[in-house]
């Protein structure tokens, strides 16, 4: 299989690259349009989340990294989310509600789950937005769900017990729902800490500009990412308060929300060296943003776009909030796809950085976890990624509308 050398690394940049090479040979940090569709307490301290380093630009020589495609070439239409599935396989679910399981050729093994003809579609940022394994899925066979319902439209987190790896439709459990203003902006993303919480990210409710304050306002889930306790949920009691989520000091404030401010956080990742909540974050007009989410932080919308004023547009008061790790504007692509941090064995520029992409572009960028040095891009793909997939051994998948999924390799 041919592999396809990407043009783009920085001729400024070979200095960062060197770093993030550096970084992987001696373990790396161990320190703590409209969107794409769209162990306790590892939360990193304040002083990890410092201002946004600058921006690495285009560069000129070619990197040791190369994208491949994947899974023998499979096409997938509109893939939001892939990970590993127990006996080798993965699964892979696409925006219209149905979940695959697949071979490492692309073969399909199998149905997973199909909510076609369930979830909501009438909106390009509504429908099955993500799934999840518990963790301790080999002993009681729970797949989550999060996806789109209408009338009246909402979001719902739903979990299915799964049995010769089929998910049962008719013994679903409602964790939660979400009444959606608007069609856009639902976020999404289930992930389960190291503590065992179940952490998931709500957009603000959608339209433009965030319209009803929902980013300031934790007395709503929307705009927050939430941190609820899912073990031993039933139809009487879908899920607890962790006893040890931040008090927030607003009136009203939800117990389930763990930080807010967030507009869109279009994919989020643990890492799992460190625990670290990574998250990506669409902007609106001009910013797109990465941040490291702490308990308790308010990440800024919409009285901020990444670290420019939004409401108001200047004179604004950044006081309390917690600004982006990286960012970029608007020159440089439209949408951000969050990712991992990449601690997989096979390619050793990345070790120890986090991976994000654009919708718009598909340039991909490297930010090393220690924020020694900004991010680096390492590869242009040129299509439209609608996010990342990671599979058993960590090895980290491009997910992209319309195409094959484009595995990051090495090229020595």
């Amino acid at each position: 299989m041919r592999r396809r050398r990407l043009p783009l690394v920085a001729a400024a940049a070979a200095a960062l690259l060197t770093a993030l090479l550096l970084a992987a040979c001696r373990g790396g940090g161990a320190t703590t349009p409209p969107g794409p569709p769209g162990p306790a307490g590892n939360t990193p301290p304040a002083t990890a989340v410092p201002t946004a380093p600058a921006i690495a630009q285009p560069p000129a020589t070619p990197a040791p990294i190369a994208l491949e495609p994947a899974f023998g070439g499979r096409r997938f239409t509109r893939p939001v989310e892939l990970g590993p599935y127990p006996g080798g396989l993965v699964f892979v679910a696409d925006l219209d509600g149905l979940v695959l399981l697949l071979d490492r050729d692309g073969a399909t093994r199998g149905t997973l789950l199909d909510l076609r003809g369930t979830v909501l579609r009438s909106g390009d940022e509504e429908g099955l937005l993500s799934v999840a394994l518990d963790p301790d899925f080999g002993r009681n066979g729970f797949l989550y769900a999060y996806y789109s319902a209408g009338s009246p439209r909402r979001s719902v987190l739903a979990r299915f017990p799964v049995s010769g790896d089929v998910a049962d439709r008719a013994r679903e459990l409602v964790i939660l729902e979400q009444l959606q203003p608007f069609a856009n902006h639902n976020g999404g993303a289930i992930r389960f800490g190291p503590d065992g919480m179940l952490y998931l990210g709500f957009g603000d409710g959608g339209s433009q500009g965030d319209p009803q304050g929902n980013g300031q306002n934790p007395a709503t889930m929307l705009g927050s990412i939430i941190r609820i306790d899912v073990r031993g949920a039933s139809a009487a009691r879908p899920y607890a308060l962790p006893p040890d989520n931040p008090p927030l000091p607003q009136p009203g404030a939800r117990a389930e929300v763990w930080a807010y401010g967030f507009r869109n956080p279009w994919r989020m990742a643990f890492d799992p060296a460190t625990g670290a909540l990574w998250v990506a974050d669409v902007g609106q007009t001009a910013v797109e943003e990465i941040d490291i989410v702490r308990a308790g932080g308010n990440y800024g919308w919409n009285r901020l776009e990444g670290d420019d004023c939004y409401s108001p547009r200047s004179g604004c008061d950044p006081s309390g909030t917690v600004r982006p790790v990286a960012s970029y504007r608007h020159s440089e692509g439209c949408s951000v796809s969050g990712g991992w941090v990449y601690r997989g064995a096979q390619v050793a520029a990345i070790r120890s950085a986090y991976l994000y992409s654009d919708y718009c572009s598909g340039r991909v960028w490297a930010l090393p976890v220690d924020l020694h040095v900004g991010p680096v891009v390492v590869a242009e793909s040129k299509q439209r990624v609608s996010g990342f997939g990671i599979d058993a051994d960590g090895e980290l998948y491009l997910l992209v509308f319309n195409a094959p999924a484009l595995k990051l390799v090495s090229l020595r």
